[in-house]
Order: C-alpha cells, then sequence, then structure tokens
C-alpha cells in the first residue's frame, strides 16, 4: 500500500470518529479503513521482524517488549513473516490490504505438520489461491488449506499421528493462589475418547441440577462443570457405562445433493483423524443418526421434549440441534454450536419448556443480547428465525442448514 492509501485511510477513520452524527454507512467505512490499515501494518510489523530476527540474536524478547504483547506472540509474528517471506502473492496481498494477518496465519499453521518438500508444495499451491483467499473469511480460507495440505501430504496422516502422540502430554502446577492447574496436549484418537468420557460425566451430573458454586457467566458456568466432572472421573465417581467410548454423530441431511440416491452424512469431528484409525474408531464408537430436512428433525434418538421437568437440555436434544446448526443460531455468528448455550426460546422463567421446538443454541454474546439487550427471537415452524432489535429493525431467516453455516 502506498503512503498515500494509508494517509487516507487514517484521514476517514479520524474524520468520522469526530463526527458524532456519522451515518451508518460512514461507520461502515471507516471501520473497513481500519481493517486495512490493520492489514497493512501486519505487514510492515512482519516484515520489521524478520529483518530484526537477522540482525538480532535474540529477536522475541525485543520484539515483545516494544509491543507489549508476550514471547509466543512476538515468535507468532515473526512465523508470518517467514511464510510471508516464501509466498510473495500473499505478502503482496496483505500489503494490500487485499486480506488479513489471519489468512497468513492459517497458511503458517497448516504448514507445520508438512515435511520441508511438502511445505514447497503447499506455498506453490497457495500461491494460486491468493486471489480466492480475499473472498474468504480465515476460516474458511484456513479449511481450504487444510484441504491443500492434506492433498500434498506423502502419506496419510499416519505419521502425523504419530507425531502427535509423542507430543501427547500433561503438566500440573499450583499457582500464586494456591489453585491446582492442569494442562494437556492429546493426540487426536485419545481426545475423542477424553472428550466423550467428560462430557458424559458432565450430563450424568448436572443433568438435573448444577452446583450452588457455578458462576452466572455461561462460559464459566461449562468450565466450572467440566472442571468439577473432570475431578470426579479421576476418582472414578461416575457411572458412565463405557468411559472412553467416543460418540459420533451422523448427520443425514434428506435436502442435500444426493449421490446415487443417498442422502449426505455428516461427522462432526473437530479434529482431524486419518481416515483408517477413524474407520476402526467408528467400528468401536456409539454412532446415533439424526435426520433433518427444512429446518425440521424428522429421527433423533432419545427424549427430546422434558416439558417443564427439567431447565438444562439433555444430550438428546443437543444431538439433535446439531443436525440442524453448525454455529450460533444468530444470522452471521460463526461461534462453533460446542461453544453454545441452549436458549429457551419462550424463556423458562415465563412457562417456556424444555422442548426441542423451543430450543435456540445461541453464542455467550447473543445470549446475553435476548436476555439483557431487548432483542427478541422467534421461530417459525421450520425453525425460521425472526429477529427483533431494540430499534425496531426486523431481520428473517429460512430454515438453518448446516451447509451454509
Amino acid at each position: 500500500m502506498l503512503i498515500e492509501g494509508v494517509i487516507e485511510r487514517a484521514e476517514r477513520v479520524m474524520s468520522v470518529r469526530a463526527d458524532s452524527s456519522a451515518s451508518t454507512d460512514s461507520l461502515i467505512s471507516a471501520m473497513r479503513s481500519v481493517a486495512e490499515l490493520r492489514s497493512f501494518l501486519a505487514a510492515a510489523e512482519a516484515d520489521l521482524a524478520l529483518r530484526l530476527r537477522v540482525a538480532s540474536s535474540f529477536a522475541e524478547p525485543e520484539i515483545a517488549a516494544v509491543s507489549g504483547e508476550s514471547l509466543s506472540a512476538a515468535s507468532r509474528v515473526i512465523e508470518r513473516g517467514e511464510t510471508l517471506a516464501v509466498v510473495a502473492g500473499l505478502a503482496e496481498a496483505l500489503d494490500d490490504a487485499r486480506l488479513t494477518a489471519g489468512h497468513v496465519d492459517a497458511v503458517t499453521r497448516g504448514a507445520k505438520s508438512l515435511e520441508p518438500s511438502e511445505r514447497d508444495a503447499l506455498f506453490g499451491r497457495i500461491e494460486g489461491l491468493v486471489e480466492e483467499a480475499g473472498g474468504l473469511s480465515v476460516a474458511e480460507f484456513a479449511r481450504r488449506v487444510r484441504r491443500e495440505a492434506d492433498e500434498v501430504r506423502a502419506d496419510d496422516g499416519m505419521a502425523r499421528l504419530e507425531r502427535q502422540r509423542r507430543a501427547t502430554s500433561m503438566s500440573t502446577w499450583t499457582d500464586d493462589e494456591g489453585m491446582w492447574n492442569v494442562r494437556g496436549r492429546f493426540d487426536p484418537v485419545t481426545a475423542l475418547s477424553v472428550s466423550s468420557a467428560l462430557e458424559r460425566a458432565v450430563e450424568a451430573l448436572f443433568a438435573e441440577a448444577v452446583p450452588e458454586s457455578c458462576p452466572s457467566d455461561p462460559i464459566e458456568k461449562q468450565k466450572h462443570l467440566r472442571a468439577l466432572a473432570f475431578g470426579r472421573l479421576v476418582e472414578g465417581g461416575v457411572g458412565s457405562g463405557r468411559p472412553g467410548r467416543p460418540e459420533f454423530v451422523a448427520v443425514i441431511d434428506a435436502d442435500a445433493p444426493a449421490v446415487a440416491g443417498a442422502a449426505t452424512v455428516e461427522w462432526p469431528i473437530p479434529i482431524e483423524v486419518p481416515q483408517r484409525v477413524l474407520a476402526s474408531l467408528v467400528a468401536d464408537a456409539d454412532v446415533t443418526t439424526v435426520v433433518v430436512r427444512n429446518g425440521v428433525v424428522l429421527h433423533a434418538p432419545g427424549n427430546l421434549d422434558l416439558g417443564r421437568a427439567t431447565r438444562l437440555a439433555n444430550r438428546a436434544q443437543r444431538r439433535a440441534l446439531r443436525g440442524l446448526y453448525a454455529t450460533c443460531a444468530i444470522p452471521g455468528c460463526s461461534t462453533g454450536f460446542d461453544r453454545c448455550k441452549l436458549h429457551h426460546v419462550v424463556w423458562w422463567r415465563n412457562g417456556g419448556a424444555t422442548d426441542l421446538d423451543n430450543l435456540l443454541p445461541v453464542c455467550s454474546r447473543h445470549h446475553h443480547a435476548i436476555h439483557d439487550g431487548g432483542w427478541n427471537v422467534q421461530l417459525g415452524p421450520n425453525r425460521e428465525l425472526t429477529l427483533t432489535l431494540p430499534d425496531g429493525t426486523v431481520r428473517n431467516t429460512g430454515p438453518p442448514s448446516r451447509r451454509a453455516a
């Protein structure tokens, strides 16, 4: 970006900030200028950091000192510079604000698990994807990078899995507040079993009631419950049936494009597992099928309507809703389903039931907006969402689609 472009964008931002009556279009234009300046500065920072690493014996502390960030953040800036140094098209696009630092970091992450020759092949592919990247969100581009990395990888993922198994570790320590801390990193196969056991323990312990020690914030509440469940699992005090047995949910979307007359089947696994390992896991897993069509759950096992018996949704209801939603139900929100709270559309305190038709996955921020910010949501017969904002603005969506998320 030329200096004239930097000055133009900075002046636009300053002008809009000084105008207390700026229009929505002006505010959006200024926000776009901020994003473009951020990309330009990220390119400049990465270039300077890489040059500083050559000039200095230990650049990370110096970068951290001037930026006020951590050493790990300084290392990420240097890694970003290394990626830009070998993918010229990516560097040019970031400097011209046609994409963001997040797009570059997605390439850096995608290349880390590759051998040198494979990494070169990936970088060559990325050069041809630069223009496409500008039209994709960071999350979308990261998925594209992972697909490209899978295609250039010389093995079927087993070598990477072995590296991950060797890197599995756990550390414990007591902090200054006297709290015992645990931090662990697990390979994907172990993670599937551990995560499944932990989720089942949370449900078994807290399906009917939660302890008084629970924080009110929904995200912190879930962290608290998982910590308590982890403790009980270690103590052996949770009757979780077959501990460590993973659970997969196969989502059959009857509206999806069919192949040879069969509906599309999705396996919403948040981590990558080599295909032949996944096949063996599925053979010994609990596999649940959820069938959806046009916003309606046609089939899902378990009790989906709990009425007023309990305020908390059960596992069966979460499975069913996962079949409909990949993210928060509020349009434009990309927060993943697993990080959402199930909101009662007709509020519990107003007599709403814990039934599937009255539950909606929303992230913590939008849950707060609904309960405390004056947002109103209504659901149609096919889960068409009508969102009414405090200023009277109304937004409507059609039935949910996991493919559109």
